[in-house]
């Protein structure tokens, strides 16, 4: 679904070349759910973009849903769903009213557009509000509607940027529940971004790692678990003496070096803690040595993080090559590429990711402009471009 090759994207800042993206070559195939991660700066935002066809790269190139992102742009958009950060749709529209206009963006009948709002709205569980307007839901509820207007056309392939975040536990929980519901019926490929790690360790089937506009780790979580972190044992002692003597003990029965946090605590990591902590605590109970409190506490993609990035997800960003991912355009002197733009008949509102593009004029969630005149202009577009054919 997803094939790229040396993919790279270098804006101007000031007076120097930046590079967001470097040389991004791998491939997701179909069906695969797949967690792209990476923390602020990164270059993830500007891969996106450039994969949905808001950015031309610099060099390389991609195919996307089986067409080219330089030679048929319109083609990618035609084919993939995408889920931004903003809150989609007019908010004076009814939910059902909504998911029908976006069927019509996307040249479905008007037959079409009522019998896909209606399976839609089934499958993701929005009957109980599909007669409210947009502007009476709540966060969970946008945030599936989101999803919803992502799907009108059933795309093989949806993107998806942070869709849970703001939402609070349950909703987050619910909102991945029809996620996984609608991949299960139609076979949907997956790709998203999240800061939420146990959301990428739970979901994902793979997960890449992005940190300085390259990818550093690309691998299922339980394996990248394994090989970079392991389990972190805790063992309390009563006094700082014991703790002293204990340090030299487990020495010699881990191959890691056990560390103090504290007068009475060592920590050290290992790889099949629960089976050593038992026989760790037998021998320093043989060494006379008593331990008062010990833990095993699992490997965690939160750990994996930090020993590739060497900072938490959530730390600020990793270079000046990329703006915020949360709120969109980078700090970037470029105009934005007029061949990379959707228009408005090729790339309806599900087909990109709001707000990203430098110089763009604010969107919502799914893509065109969030105003009424400039969502009319769009049709009206759309209208012209179709009599020209």
């Amino acid at each position: 679904m997803i094939e790229t090759d040396g993919l790279t994207k270098r804006f101007r800042k000031g007076k120097s070349d930046v590079t967001a993206v470097s040389e991004l070559s791998f491939a997701v195939g179909a069906g695969e759910l797949v967690a792209f991660l990476g923390p602020n700066g990164a270059g993830k935002s500007t891969s996106l973009r450039m994969l949905t066809t808001l950015v031309r790269p610099t060099s390389g190139t991609a195919r996307v849903a089986g067409h080219d992102i330089l030679r048929d742009p319109a083609g990618v958009r035609s084919r993939i769903g995408s889920v931004g950060q903003l809150t989609s749709g007019s908010h004076a529209q009814r939910v059902r009213d909504e998911l029908r206009s976006q069927g019509a963006f996307h040249g479905l009948s008007r037959r079409d557009s009522r019998r896909r709002a209606d399976e839609l709205i089934a499958s993701l569980d929005l009957g109980g509000f599909a007669d409210r307007t947009v502007q009476q839901l709540s966060g969970g509820q946008k945030r599936r509607l989101d999803v919803a207007l992502g799907l009108v056309h059933a795309p093989g392939l949806l993107f998806l940027d942070e869709p849970s975040t703001g939402l609070d536990p349950q909703s987050r929980e619910n909102l991945w529940q029809h996620i996984l519901d609608v991949r299960e019926q139609h076979g949907t490929t997956v790709f998203l971004t999240t800061h939420y790690l146990e959301e990428a360790d739970r979901f994902a089937e793979r997960v890449m790692v992005m940190d300085h506009g390259r990818v550093i780790a690309d691998d299922t979580a339980s394996h990248l678990k394994a090989k970079l972190t392991g389990d972190v044992l805790t063992l309390g002692f009563a006094t700082p003496d014991a703790t002293v003597r204990a340090v030299g003990v487990l020495a010699g029965l881990a191959a890691a070096t056990p560390r103090r946090s504290d007068a009475s605590t060592i920590e050290l990591t290992v790889a099949g803690g629960d089976e050593l902590l038992p026989r760790a605590v037998r021998v320093l109970g043989a060494e006379g040595i008593e331990v008062v409190r010990a833990t095993c506490v699992p490997p965690t993609l939160d750990g994996v993080f930090l020993a590739l990035t060497g900072r938490s997800l959530r730390d600020g960003p990793a270079a000046a090559s990329e703006g915020p991912d949360t709120h969109g355009a980078p700090d970037v002197h470029e105009a934005p590429d007029a061949d990379a733009a959707p228009d408005a008949h090729a790339a309806p509102r599900s087909a990109s990711v709001a707000g990203d593009e430098p110089g763009a004029a604010p969107t919502g969630t799914t893509g065109l402009p969030a105003t009424d005149r400039a969502t009319t202009r769009a049709a009206e577009a759309a209208q012209q471009t179709g009599a020209k054919r």
